[in-house]
């Protein structure tokens, strides 16, 4: 039943395409990855340097000691979405390092019931037909030393392909800029700017399969949609430090700003940007087992009764680390808070140094 009422959902989507920029615009591209960052509500663009850099700030690309592969499953809406991801990268010299990374977000066999009643008016459930919605990002990261010590930048360069069964798809583009600087007292800094030239999508639309499902909907999708979408630029800035308590534990801490250059329902939000804060937590034992925490996603929510609340979303996640295999599991949202579903999300990295 989930399934099927997933279609109207596709339909109204399809003709929401246009030529402006929107707020929301390949949105499967900021879920995120790896589940020891979401353990730590996404708070890692200045600590992290592993093969998952490429996505969260490909300059910590460049802490690469080896190749690294990295693999990761997540569902969502009651299993319906599936999200999957994954990544190698590996260091060219001692000053520059590349990675790709691909993510997938979709949801198959969708029952299409747009046909289901004939032209006499009778039901025939033999006009139900199957599709698919899946959205791909493929990315290209490279990273370098720049001249000051401590300082690193990252570049990506992305494409989006996003199809909608028979109905429509459509290709995009875009680039990503980050840095990361360090101090010799383990203060790192890390800014990630997502989309930095926009991200351009181009849509094509079956005329044909769009005018089976055109009246589908009363009152909507009657006229073909424009087939051009803008993504404007995110930035995600944060500053993380590194305690090491003893000589068995650590213990690092994050603190970011995610930044939309619209006004929505983050925690702070105007006509010009809308700004939401995340914190996370790692403490780990001996270099094998971590614990994690964050807490992010802050979002000013209206209730049904018409006042107002503000949501937020606590993570937590575990991992274990040993001859450089790393597995890691987050649950995000736990307890309910925000508008949010929970999911569990579960990682592996492996580091080539497991077959020497």
């Amino acid at each position: 039943m989930k399934k099927t009422t997933l279609i109207i959902f596709l339909l109204v989507t399809t003709g929401l395409l246009a030529q402006t920029t929107r707020k929301y615009s390949n949105e499967f591209m900021n879920i995120g990855v790896d589940a020891a960052s979401f353990g730590m509500a996404n708070a890692v663009v200045a600590s992290t340097g592993d093969v998952n850099s490429g996505y969260w700030n490909p300059a910590g690309l460049l802490k690469l000691e080896d190749k690294q592969l990295s693999l990761m499953h997540a569902a969502y809406f009651a299993n319906i979405a599936n999200y999957d991801y994954a990544a190698f990268a590996m260091p060219l010299d001692d000053k520059s390092a590349v990675g790709l990374s691909i993510i997938r977000f979709g949801v198959d066999d969708i029952l299409n019931t747009t046909q289901l009643i004939d032209d006499q008016g009778n039901i025939d459930f033999n006009r139900i037909s199957l599709f698919s919605t899946a959205d791909y990002g493929v990315t290209f990261s490279y990273a370098r030393h720049l001249p000051l010590d401590g300082l690193k930048l990252g570049v990506n360069a992305k494409v989006i392909r996003r199809i909608i069964g028979d109905f429509a798809s459509s290709w995009g583009f875009g680039l990503d800029a980050a840095i990361q600087f360090e101090t010799k007292n383990d203060l790192m800094f890390g800014l990630m700017v997502r989309d930095i030239t926009t991200t351009f999508n181009a849509w094509t639309i079956d005329e044909d399969e769009f005018a089976t499902i055109q009246g589908a909907v009363e009152g909507q999708n009657q006229e073909l949609p424009e087939t051009t979408e803008i993504t404007i630029p995110k930035v995600q800035f944060g500053v993380a430090k590194q305690f090491d308590l003893h000589s068995d534990f650590s213990l690092m801490a994050e603190a970011d700003l995610n930044f939309r250059f619209a006004e929505t329902n983050d925690l702070i939000s105007t006509s010009f940007t809308s700004i939401t804060p995340s914190l996370g937590i790692e403490a780990g034992y001996v270099d094998l087992v971590y614990v994690r925490a964050g807490v992010g996603n802050f979002q000013n929510i209206t209730q049904l009764d018409g006042s107002d609340s503000v949501g937020f979303q606590p993570n937590i996640g575990v991992g274990f680390e040993y001859k450089g295999i790393k597995v890691d599991y987050a649950l995000t949202d736990i307890g309910d808070q925000s508008a949010a579903l929970y999911s569990n999300v579960f990682s592996v990295t492996l580091d080539w140094s497991l077959f020497r």
